[in-house]
């Protein structure tokens, strides 16, 4: 991977290559109190403090032989679960690079903990032909789950499209962050064929060209649905799932950008995902609400370009509407900055949406869904439903309250005003919103810590239900890297974006980007 240099101008000290934020006593405590204190010495002492306490947890449930982290950890750092997979791996590798630059670790101590993390990747089991790695691992040793820890219930051994791509965007940051490992993290980026999960067939607009990437894959036949096939040209027989990936506000679009800009995917699959489903009569009279938008055309794709309303806002819509969907890919691609039209219109639109559902339509107090661990369980999928294409989506609170405004002349509406209960909120949902609304994230984020409690030995707990005040005392893999990517990125200026984005990448991704119009509008 080869970018052209060059100079960033920031008002930090630079030591080394390294960006080193100096704790105060507060911040290396994780005791900060308030919101944003409207002076940027203060806010990045907050955000310094919450990476210094979230990177304990990641510490903590890594294993330091095989460098692979844990998916989960209980909430006084013991017991991390004996399962991990592609995207914990890859989040942890990011997070890595994001505590060394945020001067938490050294240099030499993230050094050997992605080296350790490498040559575990580069010797425990996967898919040769397609380069693409299982869904379960142990950490403790790196073999493949075919039972589950703790039940021994069996495993059916799957390469997940959307995790692979996590662990591979990550491989891109390896590469530019650390050249002693460039070799290394390259070899194994490169043996990645994403053409594999890509379906031509697939999807309204296959005929154009465009397709549809597949959930992922099992190499032998599973229980339940599956299709036989093979995308990929070793010829042997693969079983894919029976859904695709065909909504554009979605975080699996990252398989999309990789894949067409290493050749695997045609370009016109950016355009082959949907922004809403068509309004053609009561066909999709199933979705949240009925869409307004136009048709056009990109790269010889009909694009129908709708957008739901919510709160005088134009947006178009996640599946379940939750801030992931929305956001996580914008922690590596710079949407915003390249999709003047789309992204950097509806990224904003899709935060202040949930703002606006947790204080006002809702009245939480609180704001930042997301699927989380449930306080009330294991783990539970939580969103905006007004902003959600799912008629029966992610809800925001305990009881699933669910969203039905109906669907003009198609649908009578049944519950167009519920009353909401018990809201869950997540941390990570709010870090996600970083570069769109920080003063609303600090204030939210104090007041998770300090008034609802929500706060351990490893930064912020993983969800919290803010009428009740149950908390699920756990930190999640996942979550807490993207917690760590986003606090990177607005203290080190997008620098993780810079890691990922090469000249080839914004060469084959950028220009897509830039086409679309999305119609979405905050006010």
């Amino acid at each position: 991977m080869k970018r052209t240099p060059k100079i960033a101008v920031m008002c930090a000290a630079l030591v080394a290559g390294t960006l080193i934020i100096a704790p105060s006593a507060t911040a290396a405590t994780g005791t900060s109190k308030g919101p944003a204190t409207g002076d940027p010495r203060g806010d990045t002492a907050v955000l310094q403090s919450y990476a210094v306490d979230t990177w304990a947890s990641l510490d903590a449930m890594t294993d330091k032989k095989t460098g692979l982290p844990a998916d989960k950890l209980q909430g006084d750092l013991s017991e991390p679960s004996d399962n991990t997979s592609p995207t914990n791996i890859g989040g942890y590798l990011w997070s890595v690079v994001s505590a060394r630059d945020l001067g938490i670790i050294s240099k030499q101590d993230a050094f050997k903990r992605m080296k350790s993390t490498l040559k575990t990747l580069e010797r425990i089991e996967r898919h040769e032909p397609s380069g693409m790695f299982y869904n379960w691992y142990s950490p403790r040793d790196g073999h493949k789950l075919t039972t589950w820890p703790g039940s021994d219930d069996p495993v059916d051994p799957f390469l997940s499209s959307v995790d692979n791509g996590w662990l591979a965007a990550s491989f891109r940051i390896v590469v530019e962050a650390e050249p002693r490992l460039a070799r290394s993290a390259d070899a194994l980026y490169a043996s990645m064929d994403f053409g594999y999960f890509h379906d031509l067939e697939g999807g309204a607009n296959a005929v154009n060209g465009a397709g549809l990437n597949r959930g992922g894959f099992w190499v032998t036949p599973p229980p339940g649905c599956s299709v036989p096939g093979n995308y990929g040209d070793d010829g042997s027989e693969l079983y894919y799932t029976c859904h695709h990936y065909d909504t554009s506000v979605s975080e699996a679009r990252i398989v999309n950008y990789l894949g067409i800009a290493n050749g695997q995917i045609p370009a016109e699959a950016y355009y082959g995902t949907l922004r809403t489903m068509p309004d053609q009569g009561c066909d999709f009279a199933w979705q949240e609400q009925k869409p307004t938008g136009e048709t056009r055309e990109h790269l010889g794709v009909p694009v129908y370009e709708g957008v739901y309303e919510y709160r005088g806002m134009k947006l178009v819509p996640a599946w379940g509407g939750s801030m992931f969907e929305a956001l996580m890919p914008d922690l590596l691609v710079p949407e915003a900055d390249w999709g003047p039209q789309s992204w950097a219109v509806n990224h904003p639109a899709s935060v202040r949406a949930q703002i606006e559902h947790g204080l006002d339509e809702a009245g939480y107090g609180y704001w930042g869904f997301s699927p989380a661990s449930d306080p009330f369980g294991e783990y539970a999928e939580y969103g905006v439903e007004g902003v959600g294409m799912s008629a029966d989506g992610y809800a925001s609170d305990r009881e699933r309250t669910n969203v039905d405004a109906g669907y003009d002349g198609c649908r009578e509406a049944a519950n167009p005003n519920p009353d909401f209960s018990d809201g869950v909120v997540t941390p990570h949902a709010s870090f996600l919103a970083l570069a769109y609304d920080k003063p609303a994230v600090l204030s939210n984020l104090a007041g998770i810590k300090n008034d609802l409690g929500a706060y351990g030995p490893g930064g912020f707990y993983d969800a919290v239900a803010t009428e009740s005040g149950t908390i699920a005392e756990r930190y999640l893999s996942l979550d807490q890297s993207m917690i760590m990517a986003a606090v990177a990125n607005d203290l080190l200026d997008d620098r993780l974006k810079d890691y990922f984005v090469d000249d080839t990448f914004e060469a084959a991704v950028r220009p897509l980007v830039e086409a679309q119009i999305f119609g979405s509008k905050l006010e």
